[in-house]
């Protein structure tokens, strides 16, 4: 990796972290020497970029602080147009829109021989059926988990039993490629996923609900994690069942 290459590198490692980190951890990401990051990372608060660092505790860059805009690689590009794409294909129609948007922009920016990745890729998402009635309603439910505002839900589980619940809604997202709704559940005071194509009615009321949405979705995916953790110690331990008689 040319100097140049690694100090955005550690930049963008810093950017990406959620507090300070320290310079073995940065050499460890970017699989080079401690002494090379303390050495950048001199070089790079020498000419004033403001990252700020405390003995024993690490460095961390002060937000705000952004580069000037950088070329793309063809991999980044493909990868944004492949997002774009699927976004494009199972998304609300808002968000196809915002998809497309954000293409013709890149496009406008990068020179011809990488334009070529957007005009005509060569990686692609089938095209995807979107009910429009439904891609009204999502459009919604991403207002309402933004704005951290409650949801009265009419629900039809998968067994065909119904109930209505208040519900505290935190994400709007895909579970095997069916849109869904994450939210805490007054009813069972636990964390729920609603298929959004079983919800039979919703009322968007104006209540605020008493947890911040990043609060909730911060809970929920540490939850997430656990108890994936737990399933794959499970499998791990589990006997091998070609080794049982």
């Amino acid at each position: 990796m040319r100097r140049a290459e690694r100090l955005f590198e550690i930049l963008q490692v810093l950017r990406r972290a959620k507090g300070p980190l320290t310079a073995q951890a940065i050499a460890d990401t970017l699989e080079t020497s401690r002494r090379t990051v303390y050495r950048d990372l001199g070089a790079m608060m020498a000419q004033r970029v403001p990252i700020r660092s405390e003995a024993g505790i690490g460095y961390e860059l002060e937000r705000g602080f952004d580069l000037p805009p950088l070329m793309l690689t063809t991999d980044e590009l493909e990868a944004m147009v492949l997002g774009a794409q699927w976004v494009a294909a199972h998304g609300d129609a808002g968000l196809a829109k915002a998809a497309a948007d954000v293409l013709a922009k890149i496009a406008a920016v990068v020179p011809p021989h990488l334009r070529v990745a957007i005009d005509d890729p060569v990686i692609g998402v089938p095209p995807g059926i979107r009910a429009e009635g439904i891609g009204l309603v999502v459009g919604r439910l991403r207002e309402w988990s933004r704005s951290g505002r409650k949801l009265a839900v009419r629900y039809i589980d998968e067994a065909g039993t119904r109930s209505e619940r208040v519900v505290w809604p935190f994400m709007v997202g895909y579970v095997a490629g069916v849109q869904a709704l994450m939210a805490w559940c007054e009813l069972r005071s636990d964390f729920r996923v609603f298929r959004i194509d079983r919800i039979e009615s919703l009322d968007f009321l104006t209540s605020a609900a008493p947890t911040s949405v990043a609060a909730l979705r911060r809970q929920w995916l540490a939850q997430e994690r656990r108890q994936k953790a737990m399933q794959d110690e499970a499998k791990r331990l589990a006997p091998d069942a070609r080794t049982q008689t």
